[in-house]
């Protein structure tokens, strides 16, 4: 039965609470998978579908008009014909919550409405850390001299290296899109660029939150970030505070 407080939830609240219970979801079952000695494929499978099946069914339940695009899931047909799509990726940085002490992972979901994203949260489970559009993250001041920009762990995309170089940025690395977004809106970096192509459910979540919170994002040629598109596939992002939006565009058209 639904608690009548569910009810009463608004988009911003919801997409808060289900990132926090699939967040804590994944917590336990991490524990306890590694604790039973679980290789780590398991624990990647087992939690993808755990978080997946954990949201599809509270969306189905709490907003059963709406429709949902996920990572895990199969494909909605009602997305194309309803103004309410949920973007959800149950675990982003699978590779990461497989890995002991990680904690550069993410559970996203996102609400496009209206030809935008009017609804996000990004919980960080291991940090105990959510992230949302209402109420929105507050950018502390800049502290550096040079920028810092993140990128991924495992490869180097030319978009960082051509930004990095233009505007003298230091570098680090982490897992997750969510992560490092994240990293961006608490200001431990200024720059997230991404041109090795996502998914839509990889940058929703991660980009209404940055937007929220007053940074720029787009893609790298400077245009506005489109979602629910019929093809999931989204060839790369920008997120970045306004003051380097300008000189990290340049560079891409440089």
């Amino acid at each position: 039965m639904t608690d009548t407080s569910e009810l009463a939830e608004d988009d911003h609240q919801l997409a808060i609470r289900l990132a926090v219970e699939a967040g804590r979801l994944l917590v336990a079952l991490r524990a306890e998978l590694t604790q039973r000695g679980k290789p780590s494929w398991q624990i990647m499978d087992t939690g993808d579908m755990a978080s997946h099946h954990f949201l599809l069914d509270a969306l189905t339940e709490l907003r059963p008009d709406d429709a949902v695009l996920s990572e895990e899931g199969v494909e909605d047909p009602r997305r194309f014909v309803t103004d309410r799509v949920w973007i959800v990726d149950p675990l982003d940085g699978t590779n990461e919550f497989g890995e002991r002490g990680r904690s550069d992972w993410a559970v996203h979901v996102a609400l496009w409405s209206g030809n935008r994203l009017s609804a996000g949260a990004v919980s960080l489970p291991a940090m105990d850390l959510v992230f949302a559009t209402d109420p929105a993250p507050v950018l502390p001041p800049m502290i550096r001299e040079r920028p810092r920009l993140v990128t991924s762990r495992n490869r180097n995309p030319h978009s960082a290296v051509q930004i990095a170089n233009a505007l003298g940025c230091d570098a680090i690395r982490l897992g997750s899109a969510g992560a490092k977004a994240m990293a961006v809106v608490v200001g431990e970096a200024d720059i997230y660029v991404h041109d090795g192509g996502m998914y839509q459910w990889d940058s929703a979540a991660p980009a209404a939150v940055a937007l929220a919170a007053g940074l720029h994002v787009s893609r790298i040629d400077g245009s506005p970030m489109v979602f629910n598109a019929r093809d999931p596939w989204l060839p790369d992002l920008l997120i970045c505070r306004k003051e380097y939006a300008a000189g990290a565009l340049h560079a891409m058209r440089r």
